[in-house]
């Protein structure tokens, strides 16, 4: 199987306990499992990198994730797998819901990247998010704070879905 990192940014825990989860599922070690705040950008041991941020206040970043994606747009991401997760607050915040995972889709699209795991829009509730595009989610979008009863079958049918394209 490729060799999978996972980078993760989190203010509250959701992002990072949905990273963990990813970690379990599909078997990546935690030493494998790494915190913006504190990682590097040399992803050159993965074939795969999976990229976590919640979405904060009106469509921001997780803060930690602003100087971390400036040290992505500093590396080649060509012939790397990324696939993108998030977590945002569909209710509060409709209108930007987990537009953090689309402002990382553009950037590692523009370092060559190819994004696997997008996701299709069905049984969410939500008026705009940045990451929608051609009618699919870019990536794994979670919300905690109100629909927390699905998160478990979200992970496990993406987590599913990026087996069969790793």
């Amino acid at each position: 199987m490729a060799k999978i990192g996972i980078y993760y940014g989190s203010d509250t825990g959701n992002t990072q306990t949905v990273a963990q989860d990813l970690a379990k599922a599909l078997d990546v070690s935690t030493e494998n499992v790494f915190d913006v705040s504190k990682a590097g950008a040399d992803f050159s041991v993965y074939d795969v990198l999976l990229f976590g941020s919640s979405t904060m206040g009106y469509g921001d970043l997780q803060d930690d994730w602003d100087a971390f994606l400036d040290k992505v747009k500093s590396v080649d991401l060509s012939g790397k797998k990324v696939a993108i997760f998030g977590c945002g607050d569909s209710a509060s915040y409709s209108d930007t819901f987990c537009d953090a995972v689309g402002k990382i889709y553009e950037v590692v699209r523009a370092q060559g990247a190819e994004v696997i795991g997008h996701t299709s829009t069905e049984g969410y509730t939500f008026d705009s998010s940045e990451a929608l595009v051609d009618g699919q989610f870019v990536g794994l979008l979670i919300d905690e704070d109100n629909e927390s009863d699905q998160t478990a079958g979200r992970i496990a049918a993406w987590v599913d879905d990026l087996k069969k394209k790793i």
